[in-house]
């Protein structure tokens, strides 16, 4: 907990492997990490896990700061707060390559701008720190490298990227194949950032009674705030993990097949935010990630959006933006710039009238 606040903005990074057996990667891979390695990882980053659930594709944890997804030879963790997240590349490296014979191919890093960025500690002091610390803890393998901030018009939002490969990211060798990405090509990553909720909407995330019992569990707060919310109807086909913090917060993870999508929560007053992550395909419904952005926006009725947008495809985020259009959000500003193995990122900032 920050002093002036709890940080909501997260930072994510999601490191992508290969190997030398072809069927062992691609069909459980990192997945094999036992529990204590992953919790090992977890105490560097100063988070602990609080609800899991899976399928045969992958495993999804929510964390006491937001999120960890493991696939076969992908990793992301999402992480919030003053949690050092930068610290997990250097074990999660080690391990896969110790443990089960994986290299490290990509890294990309993500993260918005600070509420409380002095409230932040080494190595997230500013995004130069954070670049040094990342370049000084991978392997020099991944020799293509970028970081940038993108700006917007909004000035309490922009957009921090930093990515590396191996300079084999369009190879068609087998140690690209990875489980549910057959066509990586075609992926994209939405992260959506929403500051000024409403307070109504806000109010929904607090805990409305307490006790030990489990009745006022953070698992059974969770499962009452995503049915009072709507969340749940954002996407009815997700099995949902949720959890409900004491006084107040929300984290949720949702899996639909090889798919993912996570929200979290920081409602107090001042200083609230929410986000909204998920992965999809270009050759999905086109109406789909306008239902899911639109339905996002009403739960939450934020006063400024940011987007970030991963894709080599430009429909999705003009989608994206008509969606929030739609909702009563203006576009303010948008940028793109291009990263090694990530392509396209676009930046997108919106805003509403504050309502009273």
């Amino acid at each position: 907990m920050a002093a002036s606040g709890f940080e909501g903005f997260e930072k994510r990074i999601e490191l992508h492997f290969f190997g030398d057996d072809p069927l062992f990667t691609c069909s459980m891979g990192l997945r094999n990490l036992d529990f204590e390695c992953l919790e090992e990882v977890l105490h560097a980053v100063q988070c602990t896990v609080v609800s899991a659930v899976a399928n045969r594709h992958f495993d999804a944890y929510v964390l006491s700061e937001s999120s960890l997804f493991v696939y076969p030879t992908k990793i992301i963790i999402k992480t919030c707060g003053t949690t050092q997240l930068l610290k997990s590349v250097r074990p999660l490296v080690h391990l896969a390559s110790d443990r089960l014979g994986l290299t490290v191919r990509m890294c990309r890093y993500t993260r918005g701008s600070f509420i409380f960025p002095k409230a932040q500690p080494f190595p997230h002091t500013s995004f130069e720190e954070e670049v040094i610390f990342l370049e000084e803890n991978l392997p020099s393998r991944l020799c293509f490298r970028k970081a940038c901030v993108m700006p917007s018009n909004v000035s309490s939002h922009s957009w921090h990227v930093f990515t590396a490969c191996d300079g084999d990211d369009d190879d068609d060798s087998s140690h690209h194949h990875e489980l549910g990405e057959d066509h990586n090509d075609a992926l994209y990553t939405i992260e959506v950032c929403m500051t000024e909720l409403d307070r109504a909407s806000a109010r929904k995330f607090f805990r409305r009674g307490a006790g030990d019992d489990e009745k006022y569990s953070g698992d059974s707060v969770g499962r009452e705030m995503t049915g009072l919310t709507g969340i749940g109807d954002i996407n009815p086909r997700a099995l949902i993990c949720d959890f409900g913090f004491d006084p107040c917060g929300y984290s949720m993870n949702g899996i639909d097949g090889d798919r993912y999508s996570t929200i979290h929560v920081t409602p107090e007053d001042g200083f609230s935010y929410a986000s909204y992550e998920c992965v999809g395909s270009i050759y999905d419904d086109p109406h789909e990630i306008s239902r899911v952005l639109k339905k996002v926006a009403q739960v939450f009725r934020p006063g400024t959006v940011s987007v970030a947008t991963t894709c080599t495809s430009h429909d999705v985020w003009r989608r994206a933006a008509k969606a929030l259009e739609l909702v009563g959000l203006k576009c303010r500003s948008c940028s793109a710039d291009e990263f090694p193995a990530a392509g396209t990122i676009v930046f997108q900032t919106f805003t509403t009238t504050r309502r009273k």
